[in-house]
């Protein structure tokens, strides 16, 4: 038989603590109806109302700990902590999430779910301010962005999750940020997250949210846990941005050419197109770097579509050395031509240009081969304990035979 441990972490709450513990010990009939047992836990983060003492009057049926102020996720740690069952599930102890949602979530998770959301942002009715609203959505598209799962609500705090899987989801931080970096590490986990749509109330009075400092905390925790991960994503990212406002400039540049808007090429404005260029593909490359160590460090294979057994993947990596080559003799190749025209004479206002643009694609082509040669090292390292894994099979597979031994002298032979 399951058992549904709910943990309530409370601080302050002593005007809504009852009725949210009358609402969750009501499902008890609904989830013994499943097979599934109630374990009602509350999390006295060092309250300084009347929060522990009406907590009291519910003793034995639900579990009162109390403890010094650790904040939100230091709360439900503990509360997970001492809980007894095989699924935990949380929400917060002023009424604003529905605990009736919880037999529901529970069946999701009977049916293979790891981690089951509540979700806000999902169609249900919600009373969120309309600020949150904005916030939970550009957070939820951050997620979804840099886990490349699509996700409507990451910081939701109703959740049901099997308790297996927590060594996947910890280290967890105990401020607020609790819910968003769960959700962060379960989708790079490959954990299967389920959302749910439930009706949110807003809390009556004044918010323990604060929507500016927490939500850069949370935009904080989503991205400094991806990068933990997936690097490439982050980096990529901003690389590719730094490229389209460079081909935004060329364009610009080649416009205002066409136009006749200016004597000459405009070359300040095609040099910053190449530093963001420089700087996009120097993003790049060292997220790809970032993600081979990343995968090392979580003992991870690097993907068959990265460099494969040998290192001969289809991915992007597999073509830094030409690229990197290419870059070097466009680079040699440019200042030769500047030379060659007399394009470098100092007497030339833009004489700078080509042995600036020149020294910049060398450069480039250096940090591409290097990013190539880092790739493939760490593809080696990635899959060599696989291999010598398989190789040990291998050699110890067969059956061995010894026709003769060294009793009578003889040659032994292994088939």
């Amino acid at each position: 038989m399951s058992m549904l441990s709910v943990v309530i972490p409370a601080y302050n709450e002593e005007d809504g603590i009852a009725a949210i513990l009358d609402r969750v010990l009501a499902i008890e009939p609904d989830l013994k109806a499943m097979g599934i047992e109630l374990e009602c836990i509350v999390v006295d983060d060092g309250s300084r109302d009347r929060t522990a003492e009406i907590v009291q009057n519910y003793v034995p049926r639900v579990r009162l700990v109390r403890q010094q102020n650790k904040n939100y996720g230091g709360a439900l740690k503990t509360g997970f902590q001492v809980a007894q069952g095989d699924l935990l599930g949380f929400l917060d102890a002023d009424s604003t999430y529905p605990p009736e949602y919880f037999p529901q979530m529970c069946k999701l998770a009977l049916d293979g779910a790891d981690l089951v959301i509540g979700s806000r942002m999902s169609g249900a009715h919600s009373e969120m301010p309309l600020v949150r609203r904005i916030g939970n959505f550009i957070f939820a598209n951050l997620l979804s962005l840099v886990a490349g799962v699509k996700i409507s609500d990451s910081a939701s705090g109703q959740r049901v999750l099997r308790r297996e899987i927590l060594p996947m989801l910890y280290p967890l931080p105990d401020t607020l940020d609790f819910t968003p970096a769960m959700s962060t590490r379960a989708l790079h986990e490959n954990l299967k997250m389920v959302e749910m749509p439930i009706p949110y109330r807003e809390r009556s009075g004044r918010s323990k949210l604060s929507v500016v400092h927490d939500g850069m905390r949370f935009f904080k925790s989503i991205v400094w846990t991806a990068l933990t991960y997936n690097p490439v994503r982050i980096f990529g990212g901003l690389g590719a941005i730094l490229l389209f406002l460079a081909v935004i400039l060329v364009g610009v540049a080649f416009g205002l050419q066409v136009a006749g808007s200016v004597a000459s090429w405009p070359f300040p404005m095609l040099f910053g197109a190449l530093v963001l260029a420089v700087g996009g593909i120097t993003l790049y490359t060292t997220g790809t770097s970032f993600s081979y160590i990343v995968a090392l460090f979580h003992r991870r294979s690097i993907r068959q579509g990265m460099f494969g057994p040998r290192g001969n993947g289809r991915k992007i990596e597999k073509h830094y050395w030409w690229l990197g080559l290419l870059s070097i003799l466009g680079g040699v190749g440019v200042y030769a031509a500047a030379v060659a025209f007399d394009l470098t004479n100092p007497a030339l206002a833009t004489s700078w240009f080509a042995p600036v643009a020149s020294a910049l694609m060398v450069l480039t082509g250096v940090q591409l081969v290097s990013a190539w040669s880092l790739a493939r090292v760490l593809a080696e390292l990635s899959i060599r304990e696989g291999q010598a894994s398989d190789d040990l099979t291998k050699a110890t597979s067969g059956v061995i035979t010894v026709s003769a031994g060294p009793e009578n002298n003889q040659p032994a032979t292994v088939s």
